[in-house]
């Protein structure tokens, strides 16, 4: 199916012919869905640790952390398209010059229009589209309240006014203070340096579309000056684009490669699975993950910050026993009170229910990627959780599991994932080195079997892509894993526009 052009473009790409030939393969061929056995629940999985014990692990966290590399991982590449969907599709349908809004409001099911409509003086980006809007239309005022509202959507959203339906979801101007307003970004900044910092030294990193890094730049220079005076705290910024290696082919229906008007192949970013290549390159103690999106005010920082601190204070109770055991069994120290001790701890505290009989597996078992993820009760947010899924070795092990990768027309998997109790925030504090302060390889702890084909549209037909191995589900599928249950109240993600009138985004003035 690959012709010599065909073979050039995918050179220049960054990958190979071999890749490619595997990715239609895997289309042909289907990636199985993951068997779940249970849902990961209370004592059966999932932690709850008592207040007691929180605080000493925040205190177990605090006492080391000046001793530590400590960096937030913050994925930022997602665009704010979705945020403002049904903003967009108001631009499609509603004409102001025929229609009245009223009208068009009454005889449709706009129940999130009209509540944008009816608090914009309420957004943190109200005065910025005030500003475009005088500048553009000066005649506003006048016109119908019809056309006042599709002005002040097409003022936001389009590429004439403030773009924001193509900026990164990052950039959009998120929460209103009094002299000022934040975005997500600069809320990611000003939270870190609560949990995320050694000395006053605080590392972020943060991934993103390569077309937005001057804008980025722009954003941290404007505020880095107010959010180091506020925090008291010095940032230091990297950033890091998805590979175009990491990118795979698209097909048809008919699992034929999808080709553009030149006739050349078209390729598709594989999901946040491609961010495992950003992660391994991050090298630090501890690494805190957490979505750009998912930010509150300035007021609610310190109860986010104390539950970070503790998870973190979780991965470093979790490696000193995991450490002071490879330090035994690598060096042939262990007895058979040794033995028992890892058992139990393997069973308790990592939730490994098949010990192997021999030393050099459980070195194996214990010398991993260290993961303690925070989960939230499941409020019916869409995205995965915790469940206990088998694998083609009969190996039953705790994953973090999206949707689509479960056989929801299996009646029994639906009834699984009807009884789940909790859901995955991507609240995620990472061990990357191994007991001797080796940074491990995260791509030899993947499940490269682990991904998903999904369905898209291109030009108005129907396509497939492939999405890589998810960066917190497949990726990390071979890491030790630890759940903790943290609460609601620490995930507070803006999904759509409306979700930045719910409290933790109001800032109290």
């Amino acid at each position: 199916m690959l012709t010599n052009s065909d073979l050039q473009q995918i050179e220049l790409h960054g990958l190979s012919p071999k890749t490619i030939k595997k990715q239609l393969d895997t289309f042909v061929r289907g990636i199985p869905f993951a068997n779940v056995v249970t849902a990961a629940s209370v004592g059966n999985g999932i932690e709850v640790i008592s207040h007691k014990n929180h605080q000493k692990l925040v205190d177990l966290f605090e006492k080391s952390k000046d001793n530590l590399d400590l960096v937030k991982f913050v994925p930022a590449s997602g665009a704010a398209t979705r945020m403002f969907k049904f903003l967009h599709q108001f631009l499609i349908d509603f004409d102001p010059e025929e229609q009245n809004l009223r009208t068009f409001l009454k005889e449709g099911n706009f129940g999130e229009l009209e509540i944008f409509l009816k608090s914009f003086k309420e957004f943190a980006f109200v005065n910025d589209i005030r500003k475009e809007i005088r500048k553009n239309f000066p005649s506003y005022k006048h016109g119908t309240k019809g056309l006042r509202a599709y002005l002040f959507v097409s003022s936001m959203l389009r590429e004439k006014g403030l773009n924001f339906g193509n900026l990164p979801k990052g950039l959009v101007p998120f929460h209103k203070y009094a002299k000022y307003s934040t975005t997500a970004f600069e809320e990611q900044l000003y939270e870190a340096a609560f949990y995320a910092t050694s000395g006053d030294e605080a590392y972020l990193h943060f991934t993103f579309s390569e077309q937005h890094l001057s804008y980025f730049k722009a954003e941290f220079e404007g505020v880095k000056k107010r959010v180091s005076k506020k925090t008291k705290t010095n940032f230091n910024i990297s950033y890091s684009f998805q590979k175009r290696e990491t990118d795979t082919v698209a097909v048809t229906g008919y699992n034929e490669p999808v080709r553009n008007n030149q006739g050349e192949l078209v390729f598709r970013p594989s999901g946040h699975g491609a961010l495992l290549e950003n992660l391994n390159e991050v090298d630090a103690d501890v690494i805190f993950i957490k979505n750009i999106d998912n930010v509150v005010t300035e007021e609610f920082v310190e109860e986010i910050a104390y539950y970070k601190k503790m998870l973190a204070g979780k991965l470093l109770h979790i490696q000193s026993k995991m450490f002071r055991f490879l330090e035994l069994f690598s060096n042939d120290q262990y007895d058979t009170e040794s033995l028992k001790e890892v058992k139990s701890f393997l069973w308790n505290e990592l939730n490994i229910k098949n010990t192997p009989e021999s030393i050099s597996g459980i070195i194996d078992l214990l010398n991993r990627p260290t993961r303690v993820c925070g989960v939230v009760k499941n409020t019916g947010a869409p995205g995965g959780g915790p469940f206990w899924v088998k694998d083609e070795r009969d190996e039953t092990s705790l994953q973090i599991t999206e949707m689509t990768q479960i056989n929801l027309k299996d009646p029994h998997q639906q009834a699984i994932v009807n009884e789940a109790t909790h859901f995955n925030p991507v609240d995620i504090v990472c061990g990357v080195r191994d007991f001797r302060g080796k940074k491990f390889d995260l791509k030899d702890f993947s499940d490269p079997n682990s991904g998903f084909i999904s369905s898209k549209s291109l030009n108005g037909e129907a396509i497939k892509a492939l999405e890589l191995p998810g960066l917190w589900n497949g990726g990390m599928a071979n890491w030790n894993t630890a759940f903790v249950e943290v609460p609601l109240s620490t995930f507070n993600p803006v999904k759509i526009v409306n979700d930045l009138l719910n409290k933790e985004h109001r800032p109290n003035m």
